[in-house]
């Protein structure tokens, strides 16, 4: 009959320990789950003690609650129970960020970060959460949350910041840049109407003309960012709804090749489209989207291509269920260190150029996140003297699909 009551016991106090981590985990307030985990505790100890004899005495504590242990070894970030400064329990998460041997040993060099060593070694038993910066890695942040259980047994929670704070950074440039490449033109245009208030400027006609100009100018520049800043919070506003529709990017192709003609024509470019499939190249998704996609890698073909060479829209296989979009142009190419940043908003090779032809500096950075949307992948190959294909990889339609496309 002890036995019985042992094992009751030891099984209400894992159960009441077990909710106690889960509910401070779940993001409960401490002292509520404090207060409901002692209260589970004293049910479990007060049924107990009814069936007692006064002579039994209490079974000892068990160690480590196997069934808290199994709770944390189940939660995606680093989790840890600690007693006396050593560490009971590590997750799986807690083991691969600080070490696969950490259990058993002093937390001070489980965890080693001085504001963390220091609250973890104190006599504090209030919950807190304290900032560490650096701790796997330079750029890594992460927020250490703190709850004390019973017996004395800590629960260590490491929060990763890095990523809202990389999104917060991302942010702050965004609008940085944003405002900067607004100001620009704004500057310029509030330049030349101050000249032309003066009544001497006002009537020199030619002098008016070029200066009406380039106001002009820069008002469709003005224009086109912001168009471009809507499009783009459009995109990523969608971008976890993945477009169904059938669309035929063949047709698509054909669209693009007559919007974009009076440009290829100024640059004496041709505009060719190949397609290498057996069928119809067809894929589920945003037909105005993709047309978007299409026109601002073939406009950045044209512009950045060598007058008089072709640029080419090509689809072809990629294996099973995919398909391969690539435009392709023989301009000069770009160094290997530019590619992989030629995504980021408003980032430029050469900005004086690339203002010069009424660029953004976001056409990319939307070709990026309609990729995303679609599912597919974005590959930008460039090679100096030679030329840049940009290829974006597409899931293609099923048959079902593709039929109604026709």
């Amino acid at each position: 009959m002890a036995s019985g009551r042992t094992k009751r016991l030891t099984l209400a106090a894992a159960t009441a320990m077990a909710g106690l981590v889960l509910a401070v985990l779940a993001g409960a307030p401490i002292a509520a789950a404090a207060l409901a985990g002692a209260a589970g505790a004293a049910a479990a100890a007060l049924l107990s003690w009814r069936d007692r004899s006064p002579i039994e005495a209490a079974p000892p504590a068990p160690e480590t609650a196997p069934a808290a242990a199994e709770a944390i070894a189940a939660l995606p970030e680093p989790v840890l129970m600690i007693r006396d400064r050593k560490v009971l329990v590590a997750n799986p998460a807690a083991r691969t960020l600080l070490g696969a041997h950490i259990e058993g040993v002093d937390v001070r060099l489980a965890i080693r970060h001085p504001a963390a060593a220091e609250h973890l070694t104190g006599t504090a038993d209030q919950p807190a959460r304290i900032e560490l910066e650096g701790l796997g890695g330079e750029e890594r942040r992460w927020e250490m949350e703190t709850a004390l259980l019973s017996g004395g047994t800590r629960l260590v929670r490491l929060i990763d910041r890095g990523q809202a704070i990389a999104a917060e950074r991302m942010r702050t440039d965004f609008v940085a840049n944003a405002s900067h490449e607004l100001r620009t033109p704004l500057a310029t245009l509030l330049g030349f109407l101050e000249t032309l208030q003066d009544e001497a400027a006002a009537e020199d006609k030619a002098l008016r003309t070029r200066f009406l100009g380039v106001m002009f100018d820069e008002a469709k520049r003005m224009h086109r960012l912001v168009d471009d800043l809507i499009s783009l919070s459009r995109i990523e506003g969608e971008r976890f709804s993945a477009p169904r529709e059938p669309v035929a990017l063949l047709a698509l192709g054909h669209e693009v090749q007559r919007s974009c003609g009076p440009i290829a024509e100024e640059k004496g470019t041709e505009i060719l489209i190949e397609n290498l499939l057996e069928s119809e190249p067809v894929v589920p998704g945003d037909r105005t989207q993709l047309h978007q996609l299409l026109q601002n890698l073939v406009v950045n073909a044209i512009k950045y291509g060598r007058p008089g060479t072709p640029v080419t829209i090509r689809f072809n296989e990629s294996g099973p269920g995919m398909l391969r979009l690539s435009v392709v142009d023989q301009g000069e190419g770009i160094a290997p260190e530019h590619l992989p940043r030629l995504t980021e908003r408003f980032y430029r090779v050469e900005p004086s150029r690339s203002r010069a032809m009424g660029g953004t500096g976001l056409g990319l950075a939307i070709v990026k996140h309609i990729v995303g949307r679609h599912r597919g992948r974005l590959e930008i190959m460039s090679r100096r003297g030679t030329g840049t294909v940009v290829e974006v990889y597409l899931p293609r339609t099923t048959e079902a699909l593709s039929s109604k496309s026709h």
